[in-house]
C-alpha cells in the first residue's frame, strides 16, 4: 500500500462576487490570503486560495467565484458542510462575532463529543467552527484580524451527503486507508491514521433526501493530502487497481493532482504537499499580487481586463 494519507489538502467551492468572497474569508473568518490566482480550465475567473501564514496543506479554503453563477443547492452526492477547527473554549467569541457582522448562526450543539457552531457564508455555503481538543497545537493565522487564541487553526473535517453508506465506506477503508472511529445515528465518521482535526470524513447516510446541485454556495471537491508525486503516482495506480476513473496528474503550480469520484458521486483530488505557495511569491508577499502559471503568463495582459478589481487586495 503507497504511504498513508494524512488527511485533507483543501477545499473547494465555489462563490460569486469575488470582493465579498475575500472581505469575508480574510475580514471576518480572519484567514491569509495566501495565492490570488485564477482557475485553471477557466482563466477568466480567480481562484483564491484562503489559509494559515504560509497556507499549509490542511488549512486550504479555496473558491472559483464565478459572478453569475446561480445559487446551487445541498444534497446527495455533495460535501455539504466544511467544518474548521478552532480551539476549545472559543465558540463564545465566534458566535458573538458571526452575529456582530449580522451572520446568523445556529445554536451551538455536541456532536461526537465536540461543540459544533453552525452557519452560512455569503452565498450559502455551510460552514461549521468545531471546537477541537487539538486545535491548540496547530497554528493559525496570526496577523489576521482574528485574535490569535480564537483564529481558525485549518480544515477539522467535510461532511459527505449520500444516498448509500456502504460503497463510500468501503472506499475510505479498505482503498484510501481511512478507519471508522464513531457513529451517531446516520453520521459515520472516519480518520486517516493518525486521526485528529484535519483527517476527518464524516459520511451523511441520507436515503431520502434529494440529489444536489453544484453551482454558487457548494464544494466542488475535497482534496486529500500526498506527501509527494512519488506518493500520488503510488496512489493513482492503486485507484485505478480498483476499478476507479481517475485522471492523469494535472499541474496545478502549488501542487500536482488527480481526480476521481467516489461512489457517490463527490469529486476527490489526492494533492502534494509540495511545492506550496512559496513557490512564486515570498512569504511576506503572500497573495498581494495575481500570479499566473507560465503557460498563462502570455494572456496577462488580456486576463487581467477581464478580473473584476479586488480593492485593497489588489496591489499589483
Amino acid at each position: 500500500m503507497p504511504s498513508p494519507i494524512p488527511g485533507i489538502h483543501h477545499v473547494t467551492a465555489i462563490a460569486t462576487d469575488p470582493r465579498r468572497n475575500l472581505a469575508f474569508y480574510t475580514e471576518v473568518l480572519g484567514l491569509r490570503l495566501v495565492k490570488k490566482t485564477v482557475n485553471f480550465d477557466d482563466p477568466g475567473t480567480y481562484h483564491l486560495y484562503y489559509g494559515d501564514d504560509l497556507g499549509r496543506p490542511g488549512t486550504i479554503l479555496t473558491f472559483f467565484p464565478w459572478p453569475l453563477a446561480v445559487r446551487g443547492s445541498r444534497g446527495v452526492g455533495q460535501v455539504t458542510v466544511t467544518s474548521v477547527a478552532v480551539p476549545a473554549g472559543s465558540l463564545g467569541f465566534w458566535a458573538e462575532r458571526l452575529a456582530a457582522d449580522g451572520i446568523v448562526a445556529e445554536e451551538t450543539e455536541e456532536r461526537l463529543g465536540e461543540e459544533v457552531l453552525t452557519f452560512l457564508d455569503p452565498d450559502g455555503l455551510k460552514l461549521e467552527l468545531v471546537a477541537a481538543r487539538e486545535a491548540a497545537g496547530r497554528p493559525g493565522w496570526q496577523g489576521g484580524p482574528v485574535p490569535p487564541e480564537h483564529a481558525v487553526r485549518g480544515v477539522h473535517s467535510v461532511t459527505l451527503t449520500e444516498q448509500g453508506y456502504e460503497a463510500t465506506a468501503a472506499l475510505l477503508t479498505t482503498v484510501l486507508g481511512f478507519e471508522k472511529v464513531a457513529e451517531a445515528g446516520n453520521r459515520f465518521r472516519f480518520e486517516a491514521p493518525g486521526g485528529g482535526s484535519g483527517a476527518r470524513v464524516d459520511v451523511l447516510c441520507t436515503p431520502a433526501a434529494p440529489y444536489g446541485r453544484i453551482a454558487a454556495g457548494s464544494v466542488h471537491h475535497v482534496a486529500f493530502r500526498v506527501a509527494d508525486e512519488a506518493a500520488q503516482r503510488e496512489w493513482r495506480e492503486r485507484l485505478v487497481t480498483a476499478g476507479l476513473d481517475v485522471t492523469p496528474v494535472l499541474d496545478r503550480q502549488y501542487f500536482r493532482s488527480i481526480y476521481f469520484r467516489e461512489p457517490g458521486g463527490v469529486l476527490f483530488e489526492i494533492a502534494t504537499d509540495p511545492p506550496g505557495f512559496t513557490l512564486d511569491e515570498a512569504p511576506e508577499e503572500l497573495g498581494s499580487g495575481l500570479e499566473l502559471p507560465p503557460w498563462l503568463e502570455r494572456h496577462r495582459e488580456r486576463i487581467e481586463s477581464t478580473l473584476p478589481a479586488l480593492g485593497e487586495a489588489e496591489r499589483r
